[in-house]
């Protein structure tokens, strides 16, 4: 993985591969938006996110919360991270020092698979969604098995949120099985572009059982 920079502007590739740019970020800020949009801060809540990236999905989330939520940001690259602390700081990246936020070194799966009722939002922007590009291993957090254990890491009428490059009606079904409310947002690389480009899956736990309360 390699960062680059030119004229002001950052990018994220894997291999030569484009991942992400900071003129392209309207569909990861959206991410955030719709994350938080349910919680009630009379109680302080929790929030995870799966990838750092450059860092824009925590710049949403903290716009809309501000300092009143604890927000855990997993990212399995530990570059990643340390590009965030220096070239990112003007960025994004001074917010990885404020109180209230705790970046780590880590798979969001293991963390998932270890919450139980813990989080209030948790949202995946890891790979190029269900379809594995960066790592095989992260198909396994777009699995009937990785989905329930969102589900169970949520506490109830939590909301998770999952990036994709395309449509996937396979993954919707999914979430579906999985015991959640689905709605597909489409997402726009740009603020201005014309037409929607990627899906952004809101899922949401009802404050019933589902199939994954034995996990």
């Amino acid at each position: 993985m390699a960062l680059y920079s030119h004229d002001g502007s950052f990018s994220m590739s894997i291999d030569g591969q484009e991942l992400m740019h900071s003129e392209a970020c309207a569909s990861e800020r959206l991410m955030g938006t719709l994350g938080v949009e349910k919680i009630e801060l009379d109680v302080r809540p929790r929030i995870l996110i799966g990838g750092l990236g450059l860092g824009f999905t925590l710049r949403s989330v903290v716009d809309a919360v501000g300092p009143e939520a604890d927000i855990d940001v997993a990212e399995l690259v530990p570059e990643v991270i340390e590009w965030n602390r220096s070239h990112l700081k003007d960025l994004n990246g001074e917010l990885l020092g404020r109180a209230g936020i705790d970046v780590f070194v880590d798979d969001v799966a293991e963390v998932i698979r270890k919450a139980k009722a813990q989080f209030d939002t948790i949202i995946v922007d890891v790979d190029n969604g269900p379809v594995a590009m960066v790592a095989a291993s992260n198909v396994s957090l777009y699995s009937n098995t990785g989905l329930k254990r969102v589900w169970g890491a949520l506490k109830k009428g939590g909301r998770a949120v999952f990036w994709s490059a395309k449509q996937d009606q396979a993954f919707e079904q999914r979430l579906k099985r999985a015991g959640f409310k689905v709605q597909a947002v489409p997402a726009k690389v740009h603020a201005r572009a014309k037409r929607a480009a990627y899906m952004l899956y809101v899922a949401d736990r009802s404050l019933g059982l589902g199939l994954s309360s034995d996990l």
